[in-house]
């Protein structure tokens, strides 16, 4: 199951890494989104659905307007009172360029793993540097700076430690039939459906698997054409009424496990490993990806 890789030890420390962000916030929290400020928070790849997630997270509990963007084609101009980037490495060309230009006086904020990148000079940082990866493939980053954004909102963050330490436990076991799988689609709703296009990445990153992601409620819009016999259809949280039933119809089987749905990414990222050793792949290092994306000129 890919067991010796850098990937498969960086998803081990998880539950760990979730919990250690309660003894980082208190010295962070005033530099993190405040509650009534309109606040764009920005991305790219991972990050943009890490970016997603939380914006549904903080309007949802009526902290206030909260978009989230990619950084090459934020819309900064419409007027926030906070910017927030999320880059591990913090030399992503499209965040740098956005904490280079924004507009004066809107606070900005980064959230980085290297404490040495240039991104720390040119935002408020808040650096985690203990769970930098040194796969290509973002795990406890990307699944920590959400931790964090969430326990800022209030969430307790205890009980989806101990749930992803059960889902460890069971390694490939957890992966139910989407271990053979030739298709998954992910669907998510609310703050789910980036937890849904980050799930779907990780696999076609790792294991050049066929996948996509949706809002739930359009996977009837189209995407449920694609399902059939041998293909699994993977659910995050709140699944709409009669859903599932309409998967089973086709044939595919519909996938779903009632634990939060962070700790269910667990299973996907210990899917990837799985699918990757079967099909003879490093997942350290995809097909044409490198750590950061820093662009020329």
């Amino acid at each position: 199951m890919s067991e010796g890789t850098f990937l498969a030890a960086e998803i081990k420390t998880q539950p760990d890494d979730w919990l250690g962000v309660l003894d980082v916030l208190p010295s962070v929290a005033m530099d993190l989104p405040q509650p009534g400020e309109r606040v764009a928070v920005l991305g790219c790849g991972t990050s943009l659905f890490v970016a997603q997630a939380y914006a549904a997270l903080r309007e949802s509990a009526g902290e206030g307007i909260t978009d989230a963007w990619p950084a090459s084609e934020h819309q900064l101009g419409r007027g926030y009172d906070r910017v927030l980037c999320i880059t591990r490495s913090g030399t992503t060309t499209e965040v740098l360029d956005v904490l280079r230009q924004r507009r004066e006086g809107a606070p900005a904020t980064v959230i980085t793993a290297d404490a040495s990148s240039p991104a720390v000079s040119l935002a408020c940082p808040v650096v985690l540097s203990g769970v930098d990866e040194r796969s290509v493939v973002q795990t406890r980053f990307a699944t920590t700076t959400l931790a964090l954004l969430r326990a800022a909102l209030g969430h307790d963050l205890r009980p989806v430690a101990e749930q992803a330490r059960q889902i460890l436990d069971k390694g490939a076991d957890a992966t139910g039939p989407a271990a053979t799988a030739d298709q998954i689609t992910f669907l998510g709703r609310g703050w789910t459906v980036g937890l849904a296009h980050e799930a779907a990445l990780k696999l076609r990153e790792t294991t050049q698997l066929w996948t996509e992601s949706y809002p739930a409620m359009e996977y009837r819009h189209g995407p449920l054409s694609i399902t059939a016999r041998g293909r699994v259809v993977w659910a995050f949280g709140e699944v709409p009424v009669g859903l599932a039933d309409q998967v089973r119809a086709t044939g595919g089987h519909f996938e779903w496990s009632d634990v939060d749905p962070l700790a269910d990414l667990v299973r996907v990222q210990q899917l990837c490993l799985l699918r990757a050793g079967a099909a003879g792949l490093n997942p350290d290092q995809p097909r044409n990806l490198s750590r950061s994306v820093i662009l020329a000129g």
